[in-house]
């Protein structure tokens, strides 16, 4: 995460409501919890996906609600990052990466695309592939982009 200015994390989340600090995604070599995430410092950092289940839950009973892996990681420093808000199905997860790369990116490089109109796009990809139960227009509203700035903005076209 250090070296790098995008970072997707494609994994397992956990929303801890009682201790919020101690939400964490679940990686190869343990959790890395929220209250690490915060603590760093990115100089390099633009955008994170997190295609993992509640990086965006709160607690809305709770003053600080905002407290989430993807609020941690827009403090660490990302600009803009995608995340979800409940469960998402293990397939969705793919699914919607691969519809939000294939607008961010051309030729290997960023198109210019804004983040929310490639997330926009790949969430109504979703629904036509769900088709119309409340189940499955719930799963695809779950994901959503925060950011503190646009990011991608080296790209000549922006």
């Amino acid at each position: 995460m250090e070296q790098c200015s995008w970072v997707h994390l494609a994994c397992h989340g956990i929303q801890d409501e009682l201790d919020p600090m101690a939400s964490g995604l679940l990686l190869q070599d343990g959790r890395l919890h929220l209250s690490k995430i915060i603590q760093k410092r990115l100089p390099h950092a633009e955008f994170a996906f997190l295609s993992a289940c509640q990086t965006a839950t709160g607690d809305g009973k709770r003053p600080e609600e905002a407290i989430h892996l993807a609020a941690g990681m827009l403090l660490a420093g990302y600009k803009g990052v995608i995340a979800t808000m409940w469960s998402i199905r293990d397939d969705d997860g793919p699914f919607i990466a691969d519809k939000v790369y294939a607008q961010l990116m051309k030729d290997g490089q960023p198109s210019g695309v804004h983040p929310a109109v490639a997330l926009h796009k790949a969430v109504q990809e979703l629904r036509k592939r769900s088709g119309s139960t409340f189940s499955s227009l719930t799963e695809a509203e779950g994901w959503v982009l925060l950011e503190i700035e646009y990011p991608l903005r080296r790209h000549p076209a922006l």
